[in-house]
Protein backbone atom coordinates (compact mmCIF):
# COMPACT_ATOMS: atom_id res chain seq x y z
CA UNK A 1 0.00 0.00 0.00
CA UNK A 2 2.50 2.29 1.23
CA UNK A 3 4.43 1.89 -2.80
CA UNK A 4 1.14 2.84 -4.42
CA UNK A 5 0.76 6.05 -2.65
CA UNK A 6 4.02 6.84 -3.38
CA UNK A 7 4.35 6.06 -6.93
CA UNK A 8 0.69 8.34 -7.13
CA UNK A 9 2.41 11.23 -5.85
CA UNK A 10 5.03 10.93 -7.79
CA UNK A 11 2.87 10.40 -11.02
CA UNK A 12 0.59 13.87 -9.93
CA UNK A 13 3.61 15.82 -10.24
CA UNK A 14 4.48 14.77 -13.45
CA UNK A 15 3.48 16.05 -17.18
CA UNK A 16 0.77 13.46 -18.72
CA UNK A 17 -0.61 15.18 -21.14
CA UNK A 18 1.75 16.41 -23.63
CA UNK A 19 1.05 19.75 -25.48
CA UNK A 20 -0.71 17.86 -29.25
CA UNK A 21 -2.37 19.29 -31.89
CA UNK A 22 -5.49 17.54 -31.80
CA UNK A 23 -6.98 15.96 -28.54
CA UNK A 24 -9.32 12.74 -29.82
CA UNK A 25 -12.40 12.88 -27.68
CA UNK A 26 -15.07 9.99 -27.97
CA UNK A 27 -18.25 10.48 -27.36
CA UNK A 28 -21.45 8.17 -26.70
CA UNK A 29 -24.31 7.53 -24.87
CA UNK A 30 -23.84 4.31 -22.52
CA UNK A 31 -26.44 1.58 -21.85
CA UNK A 32 -28.13 3.44 -18.98
CA UNK A 33 -28.27 7.11 -20.55
CA UNK A 34 -25.35 8.46 -19.46
CA UNK A 35 -23.35 11.06 -22.01
CA UNK A 36 -19.48 9.78 -22.04
CA UNK A 37 -16.62 11.65 -23.00
CA UNK A 38 -13.60 10.15 -23.49
CA UNK A 39 -9.55 10.54 -23.76
CA UNK A 40 -7.73 7.32 -24.38
CA UNK A 41 -3.97 8.05 -22.86
CA UNK A 42 -1.54 5.90 -21.96
CA UNK A 43 1.54 7.59 -21.18
CA UNK A 44 0.81 7.08 -17.49
CA UNK A 45 -0.94 4.09 -15.84
CA UNK A 46 -3.52 6.99 -14.15
CA UNK A 47 -7.17 7.22 -14.64
CA UNK A 48 -9.14 10.44 -14.27
CA UNK A 49 -12.93 9.94 -13.95
CA UNK A 50 -15.93 12.79 -13.26
CA UNK A 51 -19.83 12.19 -12.97
CA UNK A 52 -21.27 15.57 -13.10
CA UNK A 53 -25.06 16.08 -12.78
CA UNK A 54 -27.44 19.39 -13.09
CA UNK A 55 -27.80 19.64 -9.45
CA UNK A 56 -26.41 23.14 -8.25
CA UNK A 57 -27.53 25.52 -5.84
CA UNK A 58 -29.74 27.55 -8.58
CA UNK A 59 -32.12 24.23 -8.01
CA UNK A 60 -32.57 24.70 -4.73
CA UNK A 61 -35.56 26.06 -2.75
CA UNK A 62 -34.86 29.85 -0.80
CA UNK A 63 -36.54 28.60 2.35
CA UNK A 64 -34.07 25.57 2.93
CA UNK A 65 -30.82 26.98 0.49
CA UNK A 66 -27.91 24.81 0.85
CA UNK A 67 -29.37 21.39 0.20
CA UNK A 68 -27.49 21.32 -3.15
CA UNK A 69 -24.19 21.96 -1.38
CA UNK A 70 -25.08 19.31 1.35
CA UNK A 71 -26.57 16.62 -1.01
CA UNK A 72 -23.14 16.95 -2.83
CA UNK A 73 -20.93 16.98 0.50
CA UNK A 74 -22.24 14.01 1.82
CA UNK A 75 -21.97 11.78 -1.18
CA UNK A 76 -18.66 10.79 0.14
CA UNK A 77 -19.59 10.60 3.80
CA UNK A 78 -21.70 7.31 4.26
CA UNK A 79 -22.94 4.73 1.44
CA UNK A 80 -23.23 1.54 0.64
CA UNK A 81 -23.02 0.68 4.62
CA UNK A 82 -19.95 2.46 4.85
CA UNK A 83 -18.89 5.29 7.34
CA UNK A 84 -17.27 8.33 5.75
CA UNK A 85 -13.79 7.06 7.42
CA UNK A 86 -14.09 4.03 6.36
CA UNK A 87 -14.27 5.46 2.39
CA UNK A 88 -11.72 7.72 3.44
CA UNK A 89 -9.21 5.26 4.53
CA UNK A 90 -9.99 2.83 1.48
CA UNK A 91 -9.33 4.97 -1.31
CA UNK A 92 -6.06 6.14 1.09
CA UNK A 93 -5.30 2.66 1.25
CA UNK A 94 -5.38 2.40 -2.51
CA UNK A 95 -3.44 5.54 -3.12
CA UNK A 96 -7.02 7.25 -4.92
CA UNK A 97 -7.98 10.81 -4.66
CA UNK A 98 -11.64 11.70 -4.33
CA UNK A 99 -12.44 15.54 -5.27
CA UNK A 100 -16.02 17.05 -6.35
CA UNK A 101 -18.00 19.84 -8.74
CA UNK A 102 -20.08 22.30 -7.52
CA UNK A 103 -21.42 25.34 -8.66
CA UNK A 104 -24.95 27.02 -9.87
CA UNK A 105 -25.20 24.97 -12.97
CA UNK A 106 -23.53 21.69 -11.57
CA UNK A 107 -22.51 19.15 -9.24
CA UNK A 108 -20.75 15.86 -9.16
CA UNK A 109 -17.41 14.37 -7.95
CA UNK A 110 -13.77 13.14 -9.65
CA UNK A 111 -12.05 10.37 -8.91
CA UNK A 112 -8.03 9.82 -9.66
CA UNK A 113 -6.36 6.78 -9.25
CA UNK A 114 -3.86 4.38 -10.66
CA UNK A 115 -4.82 2.22 -13.83
CA UNK A 116 -3.62 -0.79 -12.68
CA UNK A 117 -6.09 -3.74 -12.42
CA UNK A 118 -6.23 -3.60 -8.93
CA UNK A 119 -6.42 -0.12 -7.40
CA UNK A 120 -8.54 0.86 -10.70
CA UNK A 121 -10.94 -2.22 -9.94
CA UNK A 122 -11.56 -1.26 -6.32
CA UNK A 123 -11.30 1.99 -6.27
CA UNK A 124 -13.76 2.88 -9.27
CA UNK A 125 -16.07 0.04 -7.15
CA UNK A 126 -15.89 1.93 -4.46
CA UNK A 127 -16.37 5.29 -6.18
CA UNK A 128 -19.71 3.77 -7.69
CA UNK A 129 -20.87 3.10 -4.29
CA UNK A 130 -20.29 6.34 -3.15
CA UNK A 131 -21.93 7.70 -6.34
CA UNK A 132 -25.11 5.36 -6.53
CA UNK A 133 -25.78 4.37 -3.31
CA UNK A 134 -25.43 7.29 -0.61
CA UNK A 135 -26.52 7.12 3.28
CA UNK A 136 -26.76 10.33 4.09
CA UNK A 137 -26.13 9.69 7.89
CA UNK A 138 -28.60 11.53 10.08
CA UNK A 139 -25.67 11.90 12.51
CA UNK A 140 -23.31 13.09 9.93
CA UNK A 141 -25.87 15.55 8.66
CA UNK A 142 -25.80 17.30 11.82
CA UNK A 143 -22.09 17.73 12.27
CA UNK A 144 -21.80 19.02 9.19
CA UNK A 145 -24.75 21.44 9.16
CA UNK A 146 -22.75 22.21 12.69
CA UNK A 147 -19.79 23.08 10.34
CA UNK A 148 -21.53 24.90 7.49
CA UNK A 149 -23.42 27.38 9.86
CA UNK A 150 -20.09 27.94 12.22
CA UNK A 151 -18.40 28.74 8.50
CA UNK A 152 -21.08 31.00 7.76
CA UNK A 153 -20.86 33.01 10.52
CA UNK A 154 -17.33 33.61 10.13
CA UNK A 155 -17.48 34.52 6.37
CA UNK A 156 -20.49 37.06 7.19
CA UNK A 157 -17.32 38.74 8.96
CA UNK A 158 -15.04 38.95 6.41
CA UNK A 159 -15.00 42.05 3.85
CA UNK A 160 -14.77 39.22 0.67
CA UNK A 161 -17.53 37.13 1.38
CA UNK A 162 -19.48 40.15 2.65
CA UNK A 163 -18.98 41.70 -0.65
CA UNK A 164 -19.89 38.42 -2.76
CA UNK A 165 -22.56 37.83 -1.47
CA UNK A 166 -24.20 41.50 -1.57
CA UNK A 167 -22.75 41.58 -5.29
CA UNK A 168 -24.61 37.89 -5.92
CA UNK A 169 -27.83 38.84 -4.83
CA UNK A 170 -27.78 42.59 -5.77
CA UNK A 171 -27.13 41.40 -9.49
CA UNK A 172 -29.47 37.96 -9.68
CA UNK A 173 -32.27 39.10 -7.29
CA UNK A 174 -34.73 36.49 -7.34
CA UNK A 175 -33.07 34.50 -9.95
CA UNK A 176 -31.88 30.75 -9.11
CA UNK A 177 -28.52 32.13 -9.72
CA UNK A 178 -28.80 33.92 -6.78
CA UNK A 179 -29.36 30.65 -4.58
CA UNK A 180 -25.88 30.58 -3.39
CA UNK A 181 -26.10 33.41 -1.59
CA UNK A 182 -29.49 32.63 -0.06
CA UNK A 183 -27.44 30.05 2.03
CA UNK A 184 -27.73 31.31 5.68
CA UNK A 185 -27.27 29.21 9.02
CA UNK A 186 -31.47 29.72 9.35
CA UNK A 187 -31.79 28.15 5.78
CA UNK A 188 -29.29 25.42 6.29
CA UNK A 189 -30.49 24.14 10.19
CA UNK A 190 -33.92 23.29 8.12
CA UNK A 191 -32.02 21.03 5.83
CA UNK A 192 -33.34 16.93 6.92
CA UNK A 193 -32.05 13.86 5.72
CA UNK A 194 -35.52 13.59 3.74
CA UNK A 195 -34.42 16.34 1.94
CA UNK A 196 -31.28 15.61 0.92
CA UNK A 197 -32.58 11.94 -0.45
CA UNK A 198 -34.97 13.57 -2.31
CA UNK A 199 -33.18 16.64 -4.22
CA UNK A 200 -30.88 13.24 -4.50
CA UNK A 201 -33.28 11.09 -6.32
CA UNK A 202 -34.57 14.26 -8.53
CA UNK A 203 -31.34 14.97 -9.62
CA UNK A 204 -28.54 12.69 -9.88
CA UNK A 205 -30.15 10.72 -12.54
CA UNK A 206 -28.62 7.92 -15.10
CA UNK A 207 -29.52 10.26 -17.97
CA UNK A 208 -28.62 14.03 -16.32
CA UNK A 209 -25.25 12.05 -15.62
CA UNK A 210 -22.36 13.68 -17.54
CA UNK A 211 -19.41 10.91 -17.46
CA UNK A 212 -16.07 12.22 -18.16
CA UNK A 213 -12.81 9.90 -18.32
CA UNK A 214 -9.36 10.27 -20.12
CA UNK A 215 -6.24 8.37 -18.88
CA UNK A 216 -4.93 4.23 -19.11
CA UNK A 217 -8.03 2.95 -20.68
CA UNK A 218 -9.39 1.10 -23.65
CA UNK A 219 -12.44 2.47 -25.04
CA UNK A 220 -14.09 -0.73 -24.06
CA UNK A 221 -13.04 -0.90 -20.42
CA UNK A 222 -14.18 2.91 -20.71
CA UNK A 223 -17.73 1.82 -22.09
CA UNK A 224 -17.62 -1.02 -19.01
CA UNK A 225 -16.81 2.05 -16.44
CA UNK A 226 -19.25 4.50 -17.33
CA UNK A 227 -22.02 1.82 -17.35
CA UNK A 228 -20.88 0.58 -13.64
CA UNK A 229 -20.99 4.56 -12.22
CA UNK A 230 -24.39 5.08 -13.38
CA UNK A 231 -26.35 2.15 -14.39
CA UNK A 232 -27.85 2.22 -10.92
CA UNK A 233 -29.23 5.61 -10.71
CA UNK A 234 -32.38 6.57 -10.83
CA UNK A 235 -34.12 6.78 -13.89
CA UNK A 236 -35.62 10.30 -13.56
CA UNK A 237 -36.53 13.30 -15.95
CA UNK A 238 -34.18 15.95 -17.34
CA UNK A 239 -34.01 18.92 -15.06
CA UNK A 240 -35.69 21.81 -15.51
CA UNK A 241 -34.68 24.71 -17.87
CA UNK A 242 -32.94 27.64 -15.74
CA UNK A 243 -35.32 30.61 -16.38
CA UNK A 244 -32.93 33.32 -18.51
CA UNK A 245 -31.78 36.42 -16.71
CA UNK A 246 -33.38 40.23 -17.18
CA UNK A 247 -30.81 42.34 -17.60
CA UNK A 248 -30.67 45.71 -15.27
CA UNK A 249 -32.71 48.36 -16.46
CA UNK A 250 -30.80 51.23 -14.07
CA UNK A 251 -27.88 50.41 -11.85
CA UNK A 252 -27.87 49.29 -8.46
CA UNK A 253 -24.88 50.78 -6.18
CA UNK A 254 -24.55 49.19 -2.29
CA UNK A 255 -22.52 50.21 0.13
CA UNK A 256 -21.61 48.52 3.33
CA UNK A 257 -19.93 49.57 6.25
CA UNK A 258 -16.88 47.46 7.82
CA UNK A 259 -14.01 48.54 9.75
CA UNK A 260 -11.51 47.27 7.40
CA UNK A 261 -8.61 49.09 6.33
CA UNK A 262 -9.34 48.80 2.65
CA UNK A 263 -12.41 48.67 0.65
CA UNK A 264 -13.35 45.75 -1.21
CA UNK A 265 -15.10 46.87 -4.67
CA UNK A 266 -16.77 44.89 -7.10
CA UNK A 267 -19.07 46.04 -10.16
CA UNK A 268 -20.71 43.49 -12.60
CA UNK A 269 -23.41 42.89 -15.15
CA UNK A 270 -24.89 39.61 -16.53
CA UNK A 271 -22.42 37.93 -18.53
CA UNK A 272 -22.99 35.01 -21.24
CA UNK A 273 -24.02 31.51 -21.71
CA UNK A 274 -21.40 28.90 -22.24
CA UNK A 275 -22.70 28.60 -25.65
CA UNK A 276 -22.80 32.34 -27.07
CA UNK A 277 -22.19 33.42 -30.43
CA UNK A 278 -20.05 36.42 -29.08
CA UNK A 279 -17.87 34.09 -26.55
CA UNK A 280 -14.29 34.59 -28.26
CA UNK A 281 -14.58 38.58 -28.71
CA UNK A 282 -15.76 38.98 -25.40
CA UNK A 283 -13.02 36.48 -24.36
CA UNK A 284 -10.70 38.22 -26.17
CA UNK A 285 -11.49 41.19 -25.22
CA UNK A 286 -11.41 41.28 -21.42
CA UNK A 287 -8.28 39.74 -21.58
CA UNK A 288 -7.39 42.88 -22.75
CA UNK A 289 -9.16 44.85 -20.13
CA UNK A 290 -8.77 43.34 -17.18
CA UNK A 291 -8.07 39.32 -17.62
CA UNK A 292 -4.64 39.49 -18.39
CA UNK A 293 -3.23 40.34 -15.08
CA UNK A 294 -0.38 43.37 -15.37
CA UNK A 295 -0.86 43.72 -19.10
CA UNK A 296 -4.40 44.75 -18.82
CA UNK A 297 -5.90 48.32 -19.27
CA UNK A 298 -7.66 48.31 -16.06
CA UNK A 299 -4.01 47.52 -14.15
CA UNK A 300 -2.64 49.85 -16.21
CA UNK A 301 -4.60 52.33 -15.58
CA UNK A 302 -5.67 51.70 -11.74
CA UNK A 303 -2.16 50.04 -10.71
CA UNK A 304 0.41 51.44 -12.51
CA UNK A 305 -0.12 54.87 -13.31
CA UNK A 306 -1.70 56.09 -10.36
CA UNK A 307 -1.10 53.32 -7.62
CA UNK A 308 -4.70 52.56 -6.42
CA UNK A 309 -5.17 49.20 -5.46
CA UNK A 310 -2.31 46.42 -6.05
CA UNK A 311 -4.41 43.82 -8.29
CA UNK A 312 -7.95 44.95 -10.11
CA UNK A 313 -9.25 42.60 -12.58
CA UNK A 314 -12.12 41.36 -14.32
CA UNK A 315 -13.76 38.41 -15.95
CA UNK A 316 -16.51 36.88 -17.13
CA UNK A 317 -17.80 33.45 -16.14
CA UNK A 318 -20.11 31.92 -18.74
CA UNK A 319 -22.73 29.38 -17.59
CA UNK A 320 -25.84 27.58 -18.71
CA UNK A 321 -27.51 31.25 -18.62
CA UNK A 322 -25.94 34.56 -18.15
CA UNK A 323 -23.04 34.23 -15.98
CA UNK A 324 -21.93 37.09 -14.18
CA UNK A 325 -19.17 39.77 -15.83
CA UNK A 326 -17.40 40.95 -12.96
CA UNK A 327 -15.03 43.95 -12.15
CA UNK A 328 -13.17 44.03 -8.50
CA UNK A 329 -10.42 45.47 -6.46
CA UNK A 330 -9.07 46.85 -3.38
CA UNK A 331 -7.94 50.22 -2.37
CA UNK A 332 -7.64 52.40 0.57
CA UNK A 333 -10.76 53.77 2.34
CA UNK A 334 -10.02 57.16 1.38
CA UNK A 335 -9.29 56.22 -1.78
CA UNK A 336 -12.67 54.49 -2.75
CA UNK A 337 -14.54 57.54 -4.80
CA UNK A 338 -11.54 58.06 -6.71
CA UNK A 339 -10.53 54.25 -7.41
CA UNK A 340 -14.28 53.48 -8.34
CA UNK A 341 -14.68 56.82 -11.02
CA UNK A 342 -11.15 55.75 -12.71
CA UNK A 343 -12.50 51.92 -13.15
CA UNK A 344 -16.07 53.44 -14.23
CA UNK A 345 -14.29 55.54 -16.77
CA UNK A 346 -11.94 52.97 -18.26
CA UNK A 347 -14.38 50.61 -18.39
CA UNK A 348 -16.40 52.92 -20.70
CA UNK A 349 -13.63 53.81 -22.86
CA UNK A 350 -12.93 50.35 -23.42
CA UNK A 351 -16.50 49.75 -24.36
CA UNK A 352 -16.90 52.99 -26.12
CA UNK A 353 -13.39 52.85 -28.18
CA UNK A 354 -12.96 48.67 -27.93
CA UNK A 355 -8.97 48.16 -28.17
CA UNK A 356 -5.92 48.85 -29.90
CA UNK A 357 -4.70 46.67 -32.55
CA UNK A 358 -1.21 46.39 -30.82
CA UNK A 359 -3.15 45.49 -27.72
CA UNK A 360 -5.54 42.83 -29.82
CA UNK A 361 -1.81 41.35 -31.13
CA UNK A 362 -0.60 41.61 -27.72
CA UNK A 363 -3.25 39.35 -26.56
CA UNK A 364 -3.55 37.04 -29.06
CA UNK A 365 -0.14 35.99 -28.43
CA UNK A 366 -0.44 35.33 -24.94
CA UNK A 367 -3.74 33.42 -25.32
CA UNK A 368 -2.78 30.96 -27.82
CA UNK A 369 0.80 30.86 -26.71
CA UNK A 370 0.05 29.60 -23.34
CA UNK A 371 -3.07 27.44 -24.29
CA UNK A 372 -0.80 24.23 -24.17
CA UNK A 373 -0.25 24.74 -20.79
CA UNK A 374 -4.27 24.18 -20.17
CA UNK A 375 -4.14 20.69 -21.51
CA UNK A 376 -0.71 19.65 -19.93
CA UNK A 377 -2.26 17.49 -17.53
CA UNK A 378 -5.13 14.31 -17.26
CA UNK A 379 -6.68 16.58 -14.52
CA UNK A 380 -6.71 20.18 -17.07
CA UNK A 381 -8.16 18.18 -19.88
CA UNK A 382 -11.10 16.31 -17.71
CA UNK A 383 -12.12 19.71 -16.48
CA UNK A 384 -12.32 20.65 -20.37
CA UNK A 385 -14.30 17.43 -20.49
CA UNK A 386 -16.52 17.94 -17.99
CA UNK A 387 -17.40 21.54 -19.63
CA UNK A 388 -17.82 20.68 -23.57
CA UNK A 389 -20.03 17.75 -21.99
CA UNK A 390 -21.75 19.36 -19.70
CA UNK A 391 -22.74 22.48 -21.99
CA UNK A 392 -22.48 20.59 -25.06
CA UNK A 393 -19.81 22.07 -26.78
CA UNK A 394 -18.56 20.81 -30.27
CA UNK A 395 -16.13 18.05 -29.70
CA UNK A 396 -13.60 20.14 -31.82
CA UNK A 397 -13.97 23.05 -29.50
CA UNK A 398 -10.28 23.04 -27.83
CA UNK A 399 -9.19 21.98 -31.23
CA UNK A 400 -10.24 24.96 -32.56
CA UNK A 401 -9.59 27.33 -30.01
CA UNK A 402 -6.68 28.71 -31.16
CA UNK A 403 -8.07 29.52 -34.23
CA UNK A 404 -11.19 31.04 -32.81
CA UNK A 405 -9.11 33.32 -30.96
CA UNK A 406 -6.90 34.30 -34.13
CA UNK A 407 -10.17 35.20 -35.82
CA UNK A 408 -11.02 37.88 -33.43
CA UNK A 409 -10.91 41.29 -34.69
CA UNK A 410 -10.88 44.98 -32.98
CA UNK A 411 -13.99 45.39 -34.95
CA UNK A 412 -16.02 42.37 -33.37
CA UNK A 413 -14.64 43.23 -29.30
CA UNK A 414 -15.73 46.69 -30.03
CA UNK A 415 -19.05 45.59 -31.13
CA UNK A 416 -19.83 42.71 -28.78
CA UNK A 417 -18.91 44.97 -25.84
CA UNK A 418 -21.24 47.27 -26.66
CA UNK A 419 -23.66 45.06 -26.89
CA UNK A 420 -23.62 43.08 -24.00
CA UNK A 421 -21.84 45.42 -21.49
CA UNK A 422 -23.81 49.01 -20.15
CA UNK A 423 -21.41 50.40 -18.09
CA UNK A 424 -24.26 53.08 -16.81
CA UNK A 425 -26.40 49.89 -15.78
CA UNK A 426 -23.72 48.35 -13.40
CA UNK A 427 -24.36 46.39 -10.12
CA UNK A 428 -21.93 47.86 -7.58
CA UNK A 429 -21.14 46.90 -4.06
CA UNK A 430 -18.72 48.98 -1.88
CA UNK A 431 -17.84 47.13 1.48
CA UNK A 432 -15.36 49.27 3.76
CA UNK A 433 -15.75 52.47 2.62
CA UNK A 434 -17.16 55.43 4.66
CA UNK A 435 -18.11 56.96 1.26
CA UNK A 436 -21.49 58.02 0.85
Amino acid sequence: MYINKVFLAVLLGLISVTARAGLPIQHWQSASGAQVYFVENHDLPILDVSVNFSAGSSFDTRDKAGTAAMTQGMLALGAGGLSDDRIAGKFAELGAQLGGDFDPDRAGLKLRTLSSERERSQAVGLFATVLQQPDFPAAVLEREKARTIAGLREAATQPESISAKAFSAALYGSHPYGNDEAVEPETVEKISRDDLAVFYRAHYTRHGAIVAVIGDLTRSQAEQLAEQLTAKLADGPAAAAIPPLPLPLQPVEKRIPHPAAQSHILLGYPGIKRIDPDYFPLYVGNYILGGGGFVSRLTEEVREKRGLAYSVYSYFMPMREAGPFQIGLQTKREQTGQALALVRDTLKKFVKDGPAAQELKAAKDNLTGGFALRLDSNAKVLDYLEVIGFYSLPLTWLDDYVGSVNKVTVAQIKDAFARRIKPDNMVTVVVGSDAK
